[in-house]
């Protein structure tokens, strides 16, 4: 019975670990988007596909390349936002091959959450 509860109070302290927030970033401006990504680390986006409106589209988009698992670094991305249709963003993207680090981009400054 000891383990069972020793169990059960473990599983309850991990679990909100675990929760992300969760943004509809049309209703949002992009400084608010960038804001929220900044002041949680990492954070869920969705947002209606450019050809197929009624087909909605989300990822975890991030602060910071620390966000992102160590085969992964922080790139550019651009969500829709209320006052902006391109508002740039940063999102967790696979390390390149070792023999071909082309398709890595750093980011620049400006763009640094």
């Amino acid at each position: 019975m000891k383990k069972v509860l020793i169990a059960l109070v473990a599983l309850g302290t991990a679990s909100p670990a675990a929760a992300i927030s969760r943004y509809n970033t049309p209703g949002m401006t992009c400084e608010s988007i960038r804001n929220a990504l900044r002041s949680e680390g990492a954070a869920v986006l969705r947002y209606p596909s450019a050809r197929k409106p009624d087909l909605t589209l989300y990822d975890r988009y991030v602060r910071s390349s620390s966000q992102c698992s160590v085969d992964q670094f922080a790139d550019r991305a651009y969500v829709p936002a209320k006052d902006n249709p391109r508002c740039p963003v940063l999102q967790c993207k696979p390390l390149p091959d070792p023999e071909n680090p082309w398709p890595m981009r750093l980011v620049p400054p400006n763009l640094r959450l």
